[in-house]
């Protein structure tokens, strides 16, 4: 059966200083991502009927995504975030309520091998309903449950947030969401292996922004990797979910963790040298694809299972 992934989240424009729109939302990137990567996701999420709503439809349709699971209200805009950018690091104004906040889960949802959801779009009864809905039908099916920390003021909540982990199998956040989920005197990585622990979890991606990032596992194994030094860059939005977008395709394809790594950071580098989170090249993913088929990825599979 094909390796499939399930991306439940938000769909949103993110408007920046400038005047220039890009579309986003951190589930959003990650499946825009992993289409043009050729794991053909299914995106889980809903719209309103607005303008902004026929462009997302739009993109979508030119870049090949399934537009099965997205749908609409017509009581509620499509997302929208205002980006600010204060000392090359970005803050964000998310809009509410927005069209995401009231997510369903379609009948046609197709069967799917890894799910990769949000804290964000926790953020509404509806949506997180229709989440839990996607999580329960991944962990009775072995399905891989991936999650993506985005602790954006005010919505989120730190019970709320961690009880989320409860069944995953892997999570992905900075160092500064898990210096606010698990708080303490330790080092990051004494704190970050008793969220493993805790959890069940079978690993953590933990990004350090220009710093690079590092996988830890409930094994407790380490792999870590930087950028380049001289990298161009233009901002940091989306850095992180090109890195999870990687990692989601090194688990659905069995690469080893270190390659794993080490080609998210490439994605991830080669991101902040644009504006926005997403690229509407192909050239851009080809060349990163042409470069990794010259180093093969490992065959070693990874799951609960080892």
């Amino acid at each position: 059966m094909t390796a499939r992934p399930c991306i439940f989240g938000e769909v949103l424009f993110d408007h920046f200083p400038d005047g220039r729109r890009v579309l986003g939302g951190a589930p959003f990137n990650v499946a825009w991502h992993l289409q043009a990567f050729g794991a053909s996701p299914f995106m889980v999420s809903k719209l309103g009927a607005d303008e902004e709503a026929t462009v997302v439809e739009s993109l979508m349709s030119n870049w090949g995504m399934d537009r099965g699971g997205v749908g609409m209200d017509p009581s509620l805009p499509t997302g929208r975030v205002r980006v600010h950018i204060e000392r090359n690091e970005p803050t964000y104004d998310i809009v509410r309520p927005a069209a995401w906040d009231a997510i369903e889960v379609p009948d046609n949802t197709p069967h799917f091998t890894l799910l990769y959801h949000g804290s964000l779009a926790l953020r509404s009864e509806k949506s997180r309903a229709g989440c839990e809905i996607l999580r329960q039908r991944a962990i009775s099916g072995g399905a891989i449950v991936f999650i993506d920390v985005n602790l954006r003021k005010p919505w989120w909540d730190r019970t709320d947030v961690l009880h989320s982990l409860k069944g995953a199998d892997w999570v992905k956040l900075n160092g500064e969401e898990l210096d606010l989920l698990a708080p303490g005197t330790e080092s990051q990585e004494q704190r970050a292996l008793s969220l493993l622990e805790r959890f069940g979890l079978n690993g953590m991606l933990l990004t350090q922004g220009s710093e690079g990032a590092e996988i830890l596992t409930a094994e407790g194994e380490r792999f870590e990797t930087k950028p380049q030094a001289g990298l161009k860059f233009v901002d940091t939005v989306g850095a992180g979910d090109a890195m999870a977008s990687v990692m989601i395709l090194g688990l659905l394809n069995g690469w080893e963790l270190q390659l794993s790594l080490q080609r998210a950071q490439e994605m991830a580098s080669a991101i902040v040298g644009r504006r926005g989170a997403t690229v509407t090249e192909s050239a851009f993913y080809r060349k990163l694809t042409d470069s990794w088929s010259r180093n093969p990825a490992g065959t070693e599979k990874y799951n609960k299972a080892q």
